[in-house]
């Protein structure tokens, strides 16, 4: 039977053996849990409803909520890897090579460029700011690169660049959340959620989505950028970690056994059918699932995430090493994932932030820094994957939260002028490889001075839609009710899968 027929079966059988006075004893607890029991239970059954009418209704197995499932339609991928540089690299220093901007290097911003539009750091009239790094054309694509990404440059070929990529955001925070979960404000589950909600995971013994972080700090909004919003809790991405323990707590208590916590367990599971049988909660079958992942993730995940099992070769590589937490590490821990069967593996980087107000954050030192730290790693894990037959049917993606501008911040006007780029967000680069997508391509333009598209705009809408599409889903039948509507990841404004540069 499925999972939410059994919920409203087990709701009503509830309803039917709670007597007159069982109810108004325990009214205090009990109509809340009834009612949202009800909620639930109807939610479920205009899911099944939405679901049936859109062409969607993913039959997972009511024990195991991530067992692998089949795509409604063809699919070019498999599983993704997101490499998210938080923070907002420069476009204009990496991927879109604008010489004529050079030229223009500290005369005036025109006032045309101004005029209508928002700044996080821009008052009075900028100054506009060269490209402060040599470009070069690389491979048989001719695609430019900075002499910042000398590894990667050497993988062009295999890259998809989107050069027009646009966000309705333009502050950290909403404009994050407006690429993992295509909403602004939190609450919205993450591309991950969907994927994982979708297709399930190829491997019972680790989570269906996986999160990993370096560069020393949480994205502005955290766990946010990965959470389930209002799917079921157990499609988050679980954040794991490649130093230590890889979740916090995952080993026994000293003095308790393997046996000990599966007998633990065991009371847990009977606790929690018995609360599943009285209020009919499918988050509770959740609970179940988790615990029992829990248990099992104690021997799967120290030994997918043990890179002392790689070759020196290997390691020399990504420049990983063992026992460290590091961006090179979780480069390496991502081919090692996918490679045991999760399904989303999602890549937080912090530091790519470049405003020139201190050493960090400027285009001559932190800009330099961050790509010395995953240059190497991001060229080895394409080289790997395609040597191990698995970029085929990868996807993989690097990106931030929206672009630079070609001109310098002034934030105090024209007294205070930073040697660095501000937030924008009307065309920036983001780049993908593997399956579905055109090796060595590029598509879209942005102006003279790369600050706005001079072709069609890829809004992040499009984005969504295109990865959706190459995972096997129609975005806009990949639906979820909530509040009345039928959520999907794509919103409810128009969008379009770019079709352009699929194989």
């Amino acid at each position: 039977m499925h999972r939410e027929s059994i919920s409203q079966e087990l709701f009503r059988q509830s309803l039917l053996q709670t007597s007159r006075r069982q109810f108004l004893t325990e009214s205090a607890a009990g109509l809340g849990a009834i009612y949202l029991a009800t909620q639930q239970a109807g939610g479920n059954a205009a899911h099944a409803n939405a679901s049936l009418q859109h062409g969607f209704d993913p039959q997972h197995d009511a024990t195991n909520p991530l067992s692998p499932l089949a795509p409604p339609q063809p699919a070019k991928v498999k599983r993704v890897i997101y490499l998210h540089m938080v923070g907002a690299p420069s476009q204009l220093e990496l991927f879109d090579y604008k010489p004529d901007l050079k030229e223009l290097d500290g005369k005036e911003c025109p006032q045309s460029f101004l005029e209508g539009k928002r700044f996080a750091f821009i008052n009075g009239t900028p100054r506009m700011l060269g490209p402060q790094y040599d470009f070069q054309q690389h491979g048989e694509s001719g695609a430019w690169v900075s002499e910042l990404m000398p590894n990667l440059a050497k993988q062009v070929d295999d890259l998809c660049f989107l050069k027009t990529v646009k966000t309705d955001q333009f502050n950290h925070g909403p404009a994050q959340l407006m690429v993992h979960t295509g909403a602004a404000p939190m609450g919205s589950p993450s591309i991950g959620s969907w994927v994982t909600y979708g297709l399930g995971s190829e491997n019972e013994d680790l989570p269906g989505f996986i999160v990993l972080l370096s560069g020393g700090r949480l994205p502005r909004v955290g766990k946010a950028l990965w959470g389930s919003g209002f799917l079921p809790s157990v499609y988050q991405g679980v954040q794991c970690r490649s130093k230590g323990d890889p979740v916090l707590n995952v080993a026994n208590p000293e003095g308790v056994s393997r046996q000990e916590r599966r007998q633990v367990l065991d009371a847990l599971a009977a606790l929690n059918q018995e609360s599943l049988q009285q209020y009919g909660d499918p988050e509770t079958v959740t609970r179940i699932a988790q615990y029992e992942m829990a248990y099992r993730m104690q021997v799967a995940a120290p030994e997918a995430m043990d890179l002392s099992q790689e070759t020196a070769e290997t390691l020399e590589n990504y420049g990983a090493e063992p026992g460290k937490e590091s961006f090179a590490n979780n480069c390496l821990l991502a081919r090692r994932l996918v490679e045991e069967g999760v399904r989303f593996v999602q890549l937080f980087d912090w530091g790519w932030d470049t405003h020139g107000s201190n050493r960090s954050e400027s285009l001559e030192h932190g800009l330099p820094d961050k790509c010395k730290q995953t240059d190497k790693p991001i060229a080895a894990l394409l080289a790997d994957l395609k040597q191990r037959g698995m970029l085929e049917d990868t996807l993989v993606v690097w990106g931030g939260e929206f672009g630079r501008t070609p001109m310098r911040e002034n934030r105090g006007g024209t007294t205070m002028a930073f040697h660095g780029r501000d937030h924008s967000p009307e065309a920036f680069t983001m780049w993908m490889a593997g399956g579905g997508v055109k090796p060595g391509f590029t598509y879209g333009e942005t102006d003279a001075v790369g600050y706005t598209a001079a072709t069609e705009s890829v809004h992040l809408r499009d984005f969504h839609a295109t990865m959706l599409h190459l995972l096997g889903f129609n975005h806009e039948r990949m639906v979820y009710p909530f509040k009345g509507l039928n959520q999907r990841l794509t919103g409810v404004k128009q969008s379009r899968v770019v079709e352009e540069i699929l194989t």
